[in-house]
């Protein structure tokens, strides 16, 4: 009966769309702040007259603080739920961008940096929990169009840094504080919503634990969570492969212009948001274990032929691997989440905070092994990492009970 009663619920709870959306532009503003800071490194570089090893300081700040604190972030708000914190994490992002328009040392660069690295994470455990408080039980639609947002705001961040900090100078950025203060105003309105539907979710998350989640010994938790891990490990590597030099293989070996070569990059990006908008909503219909299958192990194929494709086919192929890649990350977070009810903070801290410095690391280990090597090589290489994939295997089939007809 219990069991009955909590189907009947789920049921009739329907998707919040207008908080979705309003989380979702949240992670769009907090994903295209965060993104200046790496798009103001020619400025910061000629201003304070900087070596390559400072700039890979400013990053390790900001890394470390974005990716580290996540899971902590997580672990606390899990035990006691902080409707504050998103505009908090928010406020930290204003405060960074602030300082960092008015920094006039290198140390206060770095300040700024960490300011800008601790409201994102606060904002990602926190925001991921209201989106699947708001999912209805759609789940992996809900993680999808939270994340598409971040997408969107770290492929428009460069842009408009483009445009209005490099013309300007150092100052402008203080321009992209409206955006971070616009977020503080979007997140406290989703707070005073998550404070008034908390009370309702503890009492449905305790049900949902006793009547819907199947139990799995610790150990086979733990093992399941290191391969979700190694899956994000395969995910991210690869992405930081082609967000990052991307551009410099398709003009070093195909001698394209810079424009045209930018543009081959934007269609990319363009299909790993596409591709983060399908694979959750495709989870919650046939099953994220099998989305996670296809997303990882699926793009093999394609990554192995992409350094042998003529110019044509190396377009083809990278879109077709930007869809596909990209749908797997709400699968696996959704997963995750429900292997561990209850500690959805803590799953998503550790698997943001992971991606990025997966994302982060990736871009550094790459650009070291293209220095020695070359780009060509870069690609041969990383083009086997999909095959890690074969773990899926050994993940347990937690939703054979509750999959849907």
């Amino acid at each position: 009966m219990a069991t009955a009663s909590l189907v009947e619920g789920r049921r009739t709870e329907s998707t919040v769309y207008s908080i979705l959306a309003a989380i979702s532009f949240g992670h769009l503003l907090n994903d295209m702040n965060q993104s200046l800071i790496p798009a103001m490194y020619p400025i910061l570089k000629s201003s304070f007259h900087l070596d390559f090893g400072q700039i890979g300081l400013i990053t390790l700040c900001y890394q470390m603080t974005a990716s580290l604190l996540q899971p902590f972030v997580g672990i606390y708000t899990d035990r006691r739920p902080a409707p504050w914190s998103l505009a908090a994490g928010m406020g930290f992002t204003l405060a960074g961008l602030l300082l960092l328009a008015i920094a006039p040392t290198f140390g206060v660069l770095l300040l700024a940096s960490c300011l800008v690295g601790i409201g994102s994470s606060i904002f990602h455990p926190e925001s991921s929990r209201v989106a699947r408080m708001a999912s209805g039980g759609q789940h992996g639609l809900a993680q999808s169009l939270f994340q598409v947002g971040g997408n969107a705001g770290s492929a428009l961040g460069p842009l408009l840094a483009a445009y209005l900090i490099l013309p300007r100078g150092q100052r402008a950025i203080a321009w992209f504080s409206l955006a971070a203060l616009l977020g503080v105003m979007i997140l406290g309105r989703v707070g005073v919503w998550y404070a008034h539907r908390e009370s309702h979710r503890r009492r449905a998350r305790r049900t949902a634990t006793e009547a819907e989640h199947v139990q799995l010994p610790a150990g086979k938790v733990a093992t399941s969570v290191g391969i979700l891990m190694a899956l994000v490990f395969s995910k991210y590597f690869y992405l930081a492969s082609i967000t990052s030099y991307y551009t410099f293989y398709v003009i070093s070996k195909f001698h394209v212009t810079v424009r045209a070569s930018q543009l081959l990059l934007f269609v990319f990006l363009g299909a790993v948001a596409a591709g983060t908008v399908a694979g959750g909503p495709i989870g919650d219909r046939i099953g994220r274990k099998y989305v996670i299958w296809v997303s990882i192990l699926g793009v093999l194929p394609f990554t192995l032929a992409l350094p042998y494709a003529n110019l044509f086919w190396t377009a083809i192929l990278t879109v077709i691997i930007g869809l596909v890649l990209a749908s797997a990350f709400s699968a696996i977070l959704v997963y995750a989440q429900e292997l561990l009810p209850g500690r959805v903070g803590m799953i998503s801290g550790m698997f943001f905070g992971f991606a990025f410095g997966m994302g982060g690391i990736g871009a550094a280990v790459l650009g070291k092994l293209a220095d020695t090597t070359s780009i060509g090589f870069v690609y041969k290489t990383c083009s086997y990492l999909p095959a890690i994939g074969l773990l899926t295997a050994f993940l347990p089939d937690i939703e054979a009970g509750r999959r849907r007809g």
